[in-house]
């Protein structure tokens, strides 16, 4: 049998194109293989939503030439956003390199290998319309597109520009999916598009939540990501409403600042954002509300960055995703006179982190004592003779049980020490 070892970098959707990449290749007769220098094929399923993701990338690819060397044979593949952004001159810059292949084109991967320095980039307008296989490793949780591509040009975003327009799947098609994970012992779907709330096909996107929940034998439902612009009571509702819908948004904020949201153009002011989560947080008691911030986007001043200092504050996230700025071609911020300096930029992505570092180890201390529904997920990374799971807030929990658990069973776990990123507990019977 022929193998395939893929290294992918960036976001969840890259991770599950990744898994559809492994099920295409798997009917082709390719097995997975943990070591590129055990390969018959190689591809690098790639992200170029920051700079650092593109040089860890090229880095990694500049290695592999080495294996092309020793094995003349092995054929080596740039997949994802930076196959989409560069094209071409990835065979220029790398002659090793056999084949590129875009987003939108996973479905040609057999197409890719046979063809001669192939460079499959073009805008595909089917791509919502295929079911694409999947091979994923066995757990209790999958990902599952609902969604392709953007139309929020977010100045900073270069995600239009590689992964297309919005495309939205038929309803019965994600349904019939997620049938089918149930059927092979998943208990958890995590639904994936870069903005959710855009969903539309025979159906919205509150419509598509309630035919999964209908789904028999699914005990969990969660999403990503959410645009808070686009964020309405009827979602809201649902998450209260819908008893396998998990009680976790992820509602990226990117700066407290108004000013500096206008020039990212993400059309909602700070008091917009917090009214929705205020309402959040009264619809739906508990509920986790996790985000992102950009440190030093082009103009900032101390004043727009002391700003977003405010908002965690007020808002007291359970957790955050921050990174300093990154322009990226093809983006108008990457052009934006008053590009702040790397060292500003450093120093202020530090001081939100460690902020958010003591708001999230406050808000974890509140969990003490309590009783929380945990998704058994298998042994404890940190401590092979514990459990570890996920409350449906999304807080892992490492725990201990006097018996043996599955994978996929619900318990109740008492949490007696909770930590900045973890909760530690103990079996409640």
């Amino acid at each position: 049998m022929k193998k395939v070892y893929i290294k992918t970098f960036g976001c969840q959707m890259n991770f599950h194109d990744s898994e559809r990449l492994l099920g295409l290749l798997g009917a082709q007769g390719y097995s997975p293989v943990d070591d590129p220098r055990d390969a018959d094929l190689i591809i690098f399923n790639t992200c170029s939503i920051r700079e650092k993701a593109e040089q860890k990338f090229f880095s990694q690819l500049g290695r592999t030439k080495h294996v092309k060397r020793r094995n003349p044979l092995v054929k080596i593949g740039v997949a994802g956003c930076i196959a989409q952004q560069r094209g071409e001159e990835l065979l220029s810059r790398a002659p090793y390199v056999d084949f590129v292949l875009g987003p939108q084109n996973i479905s040609r991967v057999g197409e890719a290998i046979s063809r001669e320095r192939s460079v499959l980039t073009e805008e595909n307008e089917e791509l919502h319309t295929l079911d694409i296989p999947a091979f994923r490793k066995r757990g209790v949780s999958a990902w599952v597109n609902i969604m392709y591509g953007c139309n929020n040009f977010c100045s900073y975003c270069i995600v239009p520009y590689t992964r297309g327009r919005e495309r939205s799947r038929p309803a019965d098609s994600i349904v019939s999916e997620i049938r089918a994970l149930v059927s092979q012992g998943y208990k958890e779907v995590t639904l994936l598009g870069q903005n959710v709330n855009s969903y539309r096909s025979e159906t919205d996107f509150v419509g598509l939540l309630r035919m999964v929940n209908e789904i028999e034998g699914l005990e969990r439902i969660r999403f990503v990501t959410s645009h808070p612009k686009d964020l309405g009571r009827g979602l809201i509702n649902a998450i209260r409403e819908l008893d396998k819908v998990c009680e976790h948004i992820h509602l990226p904020l990117q700066s407290g600042s108004d000013r500096i949201l206008r020039l990212m153009n993400r059309r909602y002011t700070l008091q917009d954002y917090k009214e929705k989560v205020e309402l959040l947080r009264d619809t739906v008691p508990g509920i986790a509300i996790t985000t992102d911030i950009i440190a030093g986007f082009p103009t900032e001043t101390e004043e727009d960055h002391q700003a977003t200092i405010r908002a965690l504050q007020e808002i007291q996230f359970d957790g955050i995703f921050a990174f300093k700025f990154s322009p990226r071609p093809q983006t108008r911020a990457a052009g934006m006179d008053g590009q702040v300096p790397e060292d500003i930029r450093l120093e202020r992505l530090n001081e939100i982190l460690n902020l958010q570092d003591r708001i999230t180890e406050a808000r974890n201390l509140l969990f003490k004592g309590s009783v929380e529904e945990v998704l058994v997920e298998g042994a404890s990374e940190k401590d092979r003779s514990l459990y570890t799971g996920r409350t449906r807030t999304n807080k892992i929990v490492n725990f201990s049980s006097p018996g043996d658990l599955l994978p996929g069973e619900i318990v109740h776990v008492k949490i007696t020490s909770p930590h900045r990123h973890s909760l530690d507990g103990i079996l409640i019977r």
